[in-house]
Formats: structure tokens, C-alpha cells, sequence
């Protein structure tokens, strides 16, 4: 039968074990909880929950129809084209933030995504930056805190085990061949 000290020595051992995986963690940058515990109101309703791509590599883009890099729907159709067979998704994020350049609602949004041929899934519009950032958003700025978005066209390619692989910036085409590898690598990845 265990004394008191040895059952107390034990549980501080215990926490000091969890708080020591802890901080390894968060000096890696990742987190115990990945993008799959996210989903976004679809833009046509339902959700879009990350849970049912768990496995399978994503790139979330904040989108938005009055931007001068809307234009960047075209190229994300193309990667959606290319790669959407062999196992990638995409999923097209709305948001006002940046420039009021998605002022509209769903009509206007989805007016905008057909304009572009889009194929892949729209979310409906959210918040993806500060303190009422949707939660993938704050997930990601806590996981990546010098790779938030700072204007639409943002991209973060999540990887087959949920964590963040890469983060594009706006000014980066989804069809340049930085995104192309690393999709290519994350799709390669087991």
C-alpha cells in the first residue's frame, strides 16, 4: 500500500510529465489539436466539417469577390482540377476583413464563384483575423503567429496529420510552383 508522499510524489510527477509535453509541443509550434476539429458554415448551407478530409491534405483560402487577387479563384479551380482527384480539398473562405471587398451576401458570393467556375467548396463569409477571428483562424494564428493573413487570398495548406505543412501569402498564385510542390508533397506524404 502506497503512503501519502509516495501517492503525492506520483501525481506531481504526473503533472510535471504534461506540463513538460506541453511546452515541447508549443516549442514546436503545434498544438494537440488539429485543423480536423474545425468545420465553417457552407456558403449553401450545412457545414463543411474538416473531420470528413481528416487524412487528406486541405487548402483553406480566405476569398473575396472585390479584391484585386480575385482573379485567384481561376488558379484555385485549376489546383482543384489537378489535384482535387488525387485526394486534396479546398475550401474557399469568405471574409470581409481586408478592404471591405466582400460586402455581399451568399447570392453575391456565389454570383462571384460561378463567374470563376468554381467547383470546390465555398464557406459562408467569416471573420479570420482578431479577437472574433472564427476558431480554424485563431487555431492557425496560434500555431503560426508570424503567418496570420493580411489581406484576402491567404492560404494555409494543412497536411495528412491536421497540422499546418505551408502558409502562402495573398501575393503567391496558387498555381505558382511553390504551392504546386507543396500540395504534391503533402499529397505524397503518409
Amino acid at each position: 500500500m502506497m503512503d501519502r508522499r509516495s501517492v503525492m510524489t506520483a501525481a506531481l510527477a504526473t503533472i510535471a510529465a504534461v506540463s513538460s509535453n506541453r511546452q515541447s509541443l508549443a516549442q514546436a509550434g503545434m498544438s494537440r489539436i488539429t485543423a480536423y476539429a474545425f468545420s465553417f458554415p457552407g456558403l449553401a448551407g450545412g457545414d463543411i466539417r474538416l473531420s470528413e478530409f481528416a487524412g487528406r491534405p486541405i487548402l483553406i483560402v480566405n476569398t473575396a469577390s472585390l479584391c484585386g487577387y480575385t482573379p485567384q479563384y481561376g488558379g484555385l479551380q485549376q489546383l482543384w482540377t489537378e489535384f482535387g482527384s488525387g485526394g486534396l480539398m479546398i475550401i474557399g473562405v469568405p471574409s470581409n476583413d481586408f478592404g471591405g471587398q466582400e460586402p455581399g451576401g451568399a447570392t453575391e458570393i456565389t454570383a462571384t464563384a460561378q463567374t470563376h467556375h468554381v467547383t470546390f467548396p465555398i464557406a459562408a463569409k467569416a471573420v479570420v483575423r482578431g479577437p472574433n477571428a472564427h476558431p480554424f483562424y485563431k487555431w492557425a494564428a496560434e500555431a503560426r503567429p508570424k503567418d496570420v493573413p493580411r489581406w484576402n487570398f491567404h492560404k494555409y495548406l494543412i497536411g495528412r496529420d491536421g497540422y499546418i505543412a505551408e502558409v502562402f501569402p495573398e501575393s503567391v498564385d496558387p498555381v505558382d510552383t511553390r504551392v504546386k510542390t507543396a500540395i504534391a508533397r503533402a499529397l505524397a506524404a503518409s
